[in-house]
């Protein structure tokens, strides 16, 4: 029995995760919330069973508070309790209802739209604390403004009191987007909080009972298409505004001193229809054409008969046709026939059909419309305004709709009419549905609305009558003609029944009489005419053309679109004419114009239609929400990109409009240019660019994390220029890894190697990784090493040939597999006190393969043969053998390390330590000067790192075995002295020096500076 229970047990706990797994995907779940039996087939049974128990207050919270206030009138019956919150605007209401089965105490707040924002952080905030491209990679986060601080604390009071949470904001992308910042404040504060979500159309009883009985799961698909679009437009939005801006201001001062110059991916597209239809106009040309029109009169009315041809172009073609029809005026009636003719009721109304027909008939704009539809919506006097559905649902009585406004004196008997025609109520259906909102209807009738909100209201009840009765019916007649085979045509209308006419004032049809003909019959015409006209250009575009065309192509959302107007108009972009029809303004062509001729049609459409469709499949869930960021940030990114290198086309389609730009120094054109990614950081995968140091003496590769991350690559003095180049290393990866073009300083190189080349600094580029020792520089020590991937069999050709690996000191292991390298008995220092670089000559002649010593870093002049007799107190080196190339190490990281420890001179048994307790090293000085040629003990570090140490090597050391007492005599700086274990005897005097040659002539007496063969 127990193996049994236990059996059923798991077998219904794994049931119960694949559902909830399945369901979850789909993104809705409904609970029958005011019933007080479960659902069937509804997820999570047995926990909402539980958990009901436990729910005594629910918090509710609506978008705004007069949809609270609304809602709660509805729930309560108009007897709810209302109370103050922490903010004055967002009132609290309580009362009791039957909810969960149960009754419980409801508390019903509101929000005032979204709680929350989305910024950079802080070191991205300020317009000049980056380069705009940064803003592409920049971190973000939400935040609450400080204006919906009161609202947030009261949400999070309330939630601490309550066991569920209800979402009541508007059913919409923004509504469910704006439910899950409500989500993350309660939850933050009480995470075992369950959450709900209401769904309704409009604020009336019916809606809202339904929506208590059918409460669902948020949906997070929906939320996340906003999130998304937030994020671009951000990004999108202050990268291209603050690099515009800033330039442009500067190009034209006197123009653009202190004008903000926007740029976004939805109003931009928008300027670009306004632009395009006014250029079309400018471009117009107009042309002649020619017609013959046929005019009889009977009695007191003249008919007039049209030409088939409609019109001809060809002055002479015409003039031929309209002799033969005057040689033979008799026109022949050859048909005349009548046939019903309906003028359709109108469709249902959606959003984007309301702010159309609004701008047409009523003359008011979008935004204004939205508005005013907004406040009828939460006071209940219509249905949720923002919607795509233009077809009525089955489930929705119309009639009780109908019936609300038999009331009204104006519209009441046809209301009436529509009650009692056969059928009753019958709207002409659309084609369209969001699945989300009926079409836009009054929900109650009233006749106290003033102004613009009265003007708005009435349109939708008459529309919404005039789509519920039936259509206009008439009657009409054609009579063709025929003169000299030459035909024309009349039309006649005679209307039957106007219905739906009758109360949508907003369409006409009239009544066109012609007389009665007879097919068959003949008549002589009064006159027949050749005239002539002119094409004419299309018109400016109108807010309702505008909208339409943005719907068309996909720009913004029904919700949107009149936002998008209004930032055009407020940024100055375009104007009004008179007859209300749309302008650019100067700032706007020339953006357009300036954007176009980069080859980037950044004005059209298509960047962001092809965005609006990924964030419709990202709602709908069949798109990865991180897949759809970041595929369009990449793509606008690349835009971005290459607008900044062709911005002076931009200075220069703005001139005409602005005046003469004004010329900016090299130093400023600097600091306006775009730096280009040279590869991705090894520290946290973003982009690595170029930057030039602080002193503006030389440049780095620094990454775009910085602060976060600090990894970059310092380049050594001796580089005076490095840039980016166009190619892309083949070999090295994450691909790509650009490669960079090096101008070295005259003399830093032996003579046989160019000063200007192009390499790879992704490490498979031997000839940078031994002239430029590159290494990283990351913050925090010890960090990994990306090491470049290598396709198989791949044999890449570095910019110059591989460098054999000079003898160095043993640097710390930085992978499995790395090859050691081999310690030189004597370090060879240059003048500078530094060890000195061998490198191998490769130019073609008697010294190709031999090696040389020059100086590190190019502060000095040395050189030395690597086989001649040392002039540093060391024997000759012994020709070495060759060793197999390094691997491609990439760049090395020393933070926290450095370079290991360096062994003493020429393999002597006994070992100088200095002050650090590691070996110290000998070196030889060479500058000139009473101790030329004298060698000496040293710290083994780098210079930086040093810890002072310093010991002449012919001086007498303490002997073997005395182990008492400190030092006495000697010449070692500061007072240090070795510890000295071995054998000291081995210390060995230098080596006879050998008079130093010219690098140019191998002549002593001179070096190459003074050299006469120069």
């Amino acid at each position: 029995m127990i193996l049994h229970f236990l059996g059923k047990s798991c077998l219904r706990s794994v049931l119960q995760r694949l559902r909830v797994g399945r369901v979850g995907r789909v993104g809705r779940r409904c609970f029958c919330a005011a019933q007080s039996g479960p659902c069937p087939d509804t997820p999570q049974q047995e926990d909402m069973t539980r958990n009901r128990a436990q729910i005594s207050r629910v918090l509710c919270v609506a978008e705004k508070n007069d949809a609270a206030k609304g809602i709660a009138g509805i729930m309560s019956g108009g007897r709810f309790r209302k109370r103050e919150g922490m903010s004055k605007f967002n009132k609290i209401y309580e009362y009791e209802y039957h909810l969960f089965g149960q009754n419980v105490t409801v508390t019903m707040t509101s929000v005032s739209g979204h709680l929350l924002g989305m910024e950079f952080k802080a070191p991205f905030q300020k317009w000049h604390s980056c380069n705009p491209v940064l803003l592409f990679d920049a971190e973000v986060e939400k935040y609450c403004p400080d204006n919906m601080l009161q609202i947030k604390r009261t949400l999070e009071k309330e939630a601490r009191q309550c066991q569920a949470l209800v979402i009541w904001t508007d059913c919409d992308r923004e509504g469910e987007n704006i439910g899950f910042e409500i989500i993350d404040v309660c939850k933050t504060v009480k995470p075992n909080i369950q959450v709900f979500r209401a769904k309704f159309s409009e604020i009336t009883p019916n809606s809202i009972r339904r929506a208590c009985e059918t409460l669902m799961e948020p949906d997070a698909n929906i939320s996340d298409a906003v999130d998304v679009r937030q994020e671009l437009d951000l990004r999108i939005g202050a990268s291209f505004t603050r690099f515009q801006t800033l330039r442009l201001q500067k190009i034209f001062p006197n123009s653009l001193a202190n004008q903000l110059i926007s740029y976004g991916s939805c109003q931009f597209p928008t300027l670009g229809f306004v632009v395009e239809r006014f250029k079309a106009i400018q471009a117009f040309i107009p042309e002649t054409f020619y017609k013959i029109k046929v005019l009889h009169e009977v009695e007191e009315d003249t008919v007039e008969f049209s030409w088939k041809r409609n019109r001809l172009f060809n002055h002479t073609a015409c003039l031929v046709l309209y002799q033969i029809c005057m040689e033979n005026p008799i026109a022949t009636i050859t048909s005349v026939t009548s046939k019903p003719k309906n003028k359709w009721r109108p469709l249902p109304l959606d959003t984007v059909e309301l702010e159309k027909l609004v701008s047409r008939k009523l003359r008011i704009n979008a935004k204004e419309t939205m508005k005013i539809a907004e406040k009828l919506y939460t006071n209940g006097f219509i249905s949720y305004p923002r919607t795509e559905t233009n077809i009525f649902p089955e489930s929705l009585p119309l009639s009780p709709l109908v019936e609300q406004q038999v009331l009204s004196p104006i519209w009441g008997t046809f209301a009436q009419r529509v009650l009692d025609q056969p059928g009753g109520p019958k709207p002409r259906q659309g084609k369209k549905s969001d699945q989300a909102h009926p079409p836009i209807h009054p929900t109650k009738y009233s006749n106290t609305l003033q102004g613009n909100e009265g003007r708005v209201y009435e349109f939708i009840v008459r529309h919404f009558l005039a789509c519920v009765s039936q259509d206009a019916l008439g009657q009409e007649t054609v009579v063709d003609i025929d003169i000299a085979q030459e035909r024309f045509s009349t039309s006649g209308l005679m209307i039957i029944a106007r219905n739906y006419l009758d109360v949508y004032p907003y369409d006409r049809w009239s009544t066109k009489l012609i007389p009665v003909y007879e097919q068959g019959s003949q008549f002589q015409p009064s006159a027949i005419k050749m005239v002539d006209g002119q094409t004419s250009p299309p018109l400016l575009l109108s807010e309702a053309d505008l909208i339409s065309l943005m719907e068309k192509h996909g720009i913004g959302t029904d919700a949107t679109h009149a936002d998008h107007i209004e930032t055009i108009k407020s940024r100055m972009y375009v104007g009004l004419t008179d007859d209300q029809r749309f302008l650019p303004g100067e700032l706007g062509m020339g953006l357009v114009e300036g954007y176009n001729s980069m080859g980037y049609e950044m004005s059209k459409p298509y960047l962001r239609a092809e965005l609006e469709a990924d964030l419709k499949l990202v709602s709908e869930g069949q798109k990865d929400k991180q897949t759809v960021l970041q595929h369009h940030l990449q793509k606008y990114k690349t835009v971005f990109i290459e607008s900044a290198k062709k911005a002076k086309k931009l200075d220069e389609a703005l001139s005409p409009y602005l005046g003469a730009a004004q010329q900016i120094t090299e130093t400023e054109q600097q600091e306006m240019e775009i730096s280009l990614p040279v590869r991705k950081c090894p520290g946290c995968g973003r982009d690595m660019v170029l930057k030039t140091k602080r002193e503006g003496n030389g440049k780095y590769l620094s990454c775009v994390g910085y602060p976060a991350c600090k990894t970059a690559v310092w380049f050594p003095e001796t580089v005076l220029e490095v840039s980016r180049d166009d190619t892309i290393c083949p070999t090295c990866r994450p691909h790509p890894v650009q490669m960079l073009k090096f101008q070295f300083r005259r003399g830093s190189l032996p003579p046989m190697m160019p000063l200007e080349f192009v390499g790879c600094i992704g490490g498979c580029d031997e000839t940078l990784r031994e002239v430029l020792d590159l290494r990283y520089l990351r913050g925090g020590g010890g960090g990994r090493r990306d090491e470049p991937h290598r396709a198989p069999n791949s044999n890449p050709q570095p910019s110059l040939p591989p460098v054999p690996s000079r003898p160095a000191p043993p640097r710390p292991l930085l992978a499995e597999g790395s090859v050691s390298v081999h310690t030189n008995s004597d370090v060879i220092v240059c003048n500078c006190g530094q060890e000195a670089l061998l490198l191998t000559v490769r130019k073609e002649g008697p010294n190709q393969g031999r090696q040389f010593y020059k100086c590190n870093n190019g502060s000095c002049n040395f050189f030395l043969w690597s086989d001649q007799p040392s002039q540093q107190g060391s024997p000759p080196q012994a020709p070495q053998t060759s060793q197999p190339p390094r691997p491609s190490l990439g760049f090395r990281n020393t933070a926290g390390g450095g370079r290991g420890q360096e062994g003493g001179a020429g393999g002597n048994v006994g070992q100088t330590m200095c002050n650090c307790n590691e070996t110290a090293v000998m070196r030889t000085v060479q500058k000139d000067g009473p101790n030329k040629g004298r060698t000496f003990y040293t710290c083994g570090k780098p210079r930086d790192q040093q810890c002072g140490f310093f010991l002449w090597a012919d001086e007498n050391a303490r002997p073997l075995g005395d182990f008492g007492g400190g030092f006495n005599g000697g010449g070692g700086e500061g007072g240090n002295r070795p510890k000295i274990t071995g054998d000291a005897s081995a210390n060995k005097p230098p080596a006879a020096k050998k008079p130093r040659t010219c690098s140019i002539c191998h002549m002593p007496g001179h070096n190459k500076i003074r050299c006469p063969q120069r």
